[in-house]
């Protein structure tokens, strides 16, 4: 019964849509009507800028790592049935950061939820990925492109590092999520149409700052 409460809880936890929560406070506008139409980091640097892009993917990256962190402290002690349990945690937790059940199951990609879900299993493979990520990121200007590449590395580094066969085909799960969620990145990117970092989305015609 925890164990299936731990996953409940996880998606609850991924459910709270932070990108959402400071567009409407600060800028009093539903981020999910503007530019790319998700509540991720990317898409509130275009309308807040760069600093509370980067709190946003702090706190996004951190709901990941408590779920899968929480699950992982409540195995060692023996409440819960078995590791898979803190897989589908950090299953959960992403596909609550995606579907909210707070906001009507619109929110954002998962890529940094994703990441503070691998930060919690595997951080010092993880942080190598992020930095492949950023180092991508910043040569294309395509945030979506580095979360795509990003997403891809994780099932293969299931298998490079040994993991149990769950892990490998956990991270294929997360990878086939992301994949999914970014459907729309991959078209734009394959028609030379998708966003790069740093632009504007504008309200009411005019772009905000």
């Amino acid at each position: 019964m925890l164990s299936v409460l731990t996953i409940i809880l996880a998606y609850l936890i991924g459910s709270v849509s932070i990108g959402y929560l400071l567009a409407r406070k600060f800028k009093g506008v539903d981020i999910r009507k503007l530019g790319s139409g998700n509540t991720g980091a990317t898409n509130i640097s275009r309308l807040m800028g760069f600093k509370m892009a980067v709190l946003v993917l702090f706190l996004d990256a951190l709901k990941g790592f408590l779920a899968v962190y929480l699950a992982s402290f409540l195995l060692a002690k023996g409440f819960l049935a078995g590791e898979w349990v803190v897989l589908l945690c950090g299953v959960a937790v992403i596909v609550g950061h995606n579907w909210p059940l707070y906001f009507n199951f619109r929110g954002g990609r998962g890529a940094a939820t994703m990441l503070g879900v691998f930060l919690a299993l595997i951080p010092i493979p993880a942080l190598i990925i992020f930095m492949l990520v950023i180092i991508i990121i910043y040569l294309t200007r395509y945030v979506s492109l580095g979360s795509i590449c990003g997403a891809m590395s994780i099932p293969v580094t299931m298998l490079i590092i040994r993991k149990p066969p769950e892990y490998f085909y956990f991270g294929l799960l997360i990878f086939l999520i992301i994949i999914y969620q970014h459907r729309g990145n991959i078209k734009r990117l394959l028609k030379g149409k998708e966003s790069k970092l740093g632009e504007k989305v504008t309200v009411s015609g005019k772009q905000v700052k």
